[in-house]
């Protein structure tokens, strides 16, 4: 994992939750962690990370992901042993 991507990492998990991280700065991240990314049905993508797996939709027409989303992500990678 680069400097960049452990900002990204740093800014999933900050308080209040932000609303500037961008969805391809957050699967470039995944991809560094390790993760199978899939793509689903739509905007549908599957993660799968540490044997643990989720559905994520990807953010449109904004580029950037918002608070729920966000949060969601957060509990994912908690529970996939990130941070």
């Amino acid at each position: 994992m680069n400097e960049r991507q452990q900002k990204i990492l740093d800014r999933i998990f900050q308080n209040p939750v932000r609303v500037d991280v961008q969805w391809n700065d957050i699967e470039n991240l995944l991809r560094a962690l390790g993760a199978e990314i899939t793509e689903g049905r739509g905007s549908r993508v599957r993660i799968v990370l540490n044997g643990v797996r989720a559905v994520f939709h990807r953010p449109y027409p904004q580029k950037e992901t918002d608070k729920g989303a966000l949060q969601s992500m957060r509990r994912f990678l908690q529970e996939a042993g990130v941070r």
